[in-house]
């Protein structure tokens, strides 16, 4: 995965709060400016949003991505209009927003005794169940890899072991992540 620049991060910054901006409070889809090769990439990503230091929102895209820069206007809107964890972001709650994109490297196949804490989100997948954890949220609860198996299979809707079952699948994969909250950007990878 490449790493981004300070001028790609603060784009992408600007496109998720533009994107937040023009759905919340215009009720309308953002006019986005063309984005720099790097931003065109195709590539997954993340964007949590938070208030007040609280989470409000976190939505992504991993499989069949398009470029970065959709991806972050498409999941910043959906974090602050539809993860249903949560209430919308209302329109005097845009200016208080607080970004934080994790962009995904692409997912492979990963054996549970590989799996690296505060290195590796996980997908598991089990029929029509998935559940997604970044990287940062198992360090961040300081869990064990055992428990962020786990608890990646509690938010598929599966058994807290379905891990352990040959037919569910994990997937790993590693995030670089820019919060507004902390910078420079943390590369998990």
């Amino acid at each position: 995965m490449s790493r981004r620049s300070s001028d790609d991060w603060r784009t992408l910054v600007e496109i998720a709060h533009r994107a937040v901006s023009s759905a919340v409070i215009e009720n309308c889809l953002p006019d986005l400016p063309p984005f720099p090769p790097s931003l065109s990439e195709h590539a997954g990503a993340f964007v949590s949003l938070y208030v007040c230091g609280e989470l409000r929102g976190c939505v992504g895209q991993v499989e069949n991505p398009g470029p970065l820069a959709d991806v972050v206007a498409r999941s910043a809107i959906s974090a602050a209009l539809h993860d249903s964890r949560f209430p919308p972001i209302a329109p005097d709650e845009v200016p208080t927003l607080k970004v934080e994109i994790s962009v995904l490297s692409v997912p492979a196949p990963i054996s549970p005794d590989a799996i690296v804490v505060g290195r590796h989100g996980l997908l598991v997948i089990c029929e029509s169940h998935k559940g997604l954890l970044l990287p940062q949220v198992a360090s961040e609860r300081k869990w064990t890899a055992e428990r962020f198996l786990e608890e990646t299979c509690n938010k598929a809707g599966l058994p807290r072991n379905a891990w352990r079952d040959p037919a569910t699948k994990l997937v790993a994969f590693t995030a670089e992540v820019y919060s507004e909250k902390e910078t420079p950007p943390v590369s998990n990878s």
